[in-house]
């Protein structure tokens, strides 16, 4: 078990907020080691962004996490850890990934953060965590890690 699945030790974790979903987020990546992978999925609007955007704070990153969907990653270098986040969102092919030197960037170890993981999901490893956000009210999300 990786140690930042303690946070879901008891369960889905319900957020209330942006804030709350990015805090969230700092807790992970204060507790994530390197060579990591997690995939998250949820629909548009889900939080997918704000998560990971705590996540590179969680890891002393002082470089913002934007979604990198039109350049499908984004390098995070001055935290603690190496960290790559990456948009499957606009990819239409799991073959555009070689273009981008997934494999390096899987072999490497730096922590790799997917939103829209769901859509290649062949493409993580093995022991990659899947974490899925749901909506459950109009700012309410349901946080999952799913196993």
């Amino acid at each position: 078990m990786n140690i930042w699945h303690k946070f879901f030790i008891n369960g889905p974790v319900l957020t209330h907020s942006p804030e709350e979903m990015r805090e969230l987020g700092r807790l992970i990546g204060k507790n994530l080691s390197e060579s990591e992978v997690i995939g998250i999925v949820g629909e548009l609007g889900a939080g997918k962004t704000h998560l990971t955007q705590g996540i590179m704070e969680g890891l002393g990153s002082s470089d913002a996490a934007a979604s990198p969907t039109f350049s499908i990653v984004h390098e995070h270098r001055d935290g603690r850890l190496r960290a790559c986040h990456f948009d499957f969102y606009r990819l239409k092919a799991e073959s555009e990934l070689f273009g981008i030197g997934w494999e390096d960037y899987l072999e490497s170890e730096a922590v790799l953060v997917i939103e829209w993981a769901n859509l290649f999901p062949d493409a993580l490893p093995d022991d990659a965590s899947w974490l899925l956000i749901e909506h459950v009210g109009e700012t309410d999300r349901r946080v999952t890690l799913a196993e």
